[in-house]
């Protein structure tokens, strides 16, 4: 599978560099929400999607919502499947996919360090890091936030509201 931009969509594109089409996002896409659609359907029918003594079972308000999304999710897939060669409407620019890239790949960096080394300092990591290469702010400034945002939290939610998020093996050793 590739994400190639065809030449019918980088005409009439401003600037250089090419573009992504519509065709493989929204494809792509669609048969995404599809499989979610069918996850949910699956996950209703094993808890009861009809009615008990009390009222509809756990499953029917889910049951039907996967169904609208099947059914709308499974429209935009033909309907896209429908119009392949048609489709020269541009998605994205490749330096506008670029600047998401700058942002999702961090993203998905803090995600996976979480597991490792925990929320509070893969928090504190992330707001540095951003601070420093797109805020172009001074350590001076840059120090306190990225501590002070994440020791703000752990206040709030694991001291206020007693509710416990993931922590790695840097807060067991200071006891958090």
């Amino acid at each position: 599978m590739s994400f190639e931009s065809d030449e019918s969509s980088t005409a009439g594109a401003s600037g250089s560099g090419g573009s992504l089409g519509m065709r493989w996002p929204e494809l792509l896409m669609a048969a995404f929400m599809l499989a979610i659609a069918v996850l949910v359907i699956i996950d209703s029918r094993r808890v009861g999607t009809g009615w008990g003594d009390d009222g509809p079972k756990s499953g029917y308000f889910p049951f039907y919502i996967g169904l609208l999304l099947a059914l709308s999710s499974g429209w935009i897939l033909l309907s896209q499947l429908r119009r392949w060669s048609r489709d020269t409407e541009v998605f994205a620019e490749h330096a506008q996919l670029r600047l998401v890239m700058a942002i999702f790949i961090p993203m998905v960096v803090y995600v996976a360090m979480i597991f490792g080394i925990g929320i509070y300092f893969a928090s504190a990591l992330l707001i540095g890091y951003f601070m420093l290469r797109y805020g172009r702010y001074r350590l001076a400034i840059t120090l306190p936030v990225a501590i002070g945002v994440p020791l703000f939290f752990y206040v709030v939610f694991e001291r206020w509201f007693l509710v416990m998020l993931p922590k790695g093996p840097i807060e067991s050793l200071l006891g958090l």
